[in-house]
């Protein structure tokens, strides 16, 4: 079973207000990363990149270039994938990691380590309510 973070640890950093309050900086990772899609495009370019959309989508699966182009947009946009243009013909671009998108890699990690832990717990819960008429 995997080992809980302890997030009294004196090596946290000072997250600022009230724990997950309205002012609370940690909420930007939880806000950067709510979008089904995002967190898998990072960890795909931290295992694989610099990579081609097309490339991404071959290794994804059952994303649309729509919800990729959207996805990598939206990473850009929040500073954590860099897009790269080549002048060449025809035209190629790739996506890379910066270095705060790098960073994410290891909370990425430990979120599939969970998963892998409790994904059948929180699956079997969830069938509960849409099994259960009362």
């Amino acid at each position: 079973m995997a080992e809980p973070v302890d997030a009294t640890d004196a090596h946290l950093p000072e997250l600022g207000g009230d724990d997950f309050a309205a002012d609370c900086r940690a909420r930007v990772a939880f806000e950067v990363l709510a979008n089904r899609w995002d967190s898998v495009v990072v960890y795909i370019l931290g295992e694989n990149g610099p990579l081609r959309p097309r490339a991404m989508l071959d290794r994804i699966g059952g994303i649309s270039p729509k919800v990729l182009n959207e996805a990598l947009r939206r990473l850009e946009y929040n500073g954590l994938v860099e897009r790269h243009r080549y002048a060449e013909s025809p035209p190629r671009v790739d996506y890379t990691l910066t270095e705060a998108g790098a960073a994410l890699l290891p909370p990425i990690r430990a979120l599939g380590a969970w998963s892998a832990t409790y994904a059948d717990a929180v699956l079997t819960a969830q069938d509960r309510f849409t099994t259960d008429p009362s």
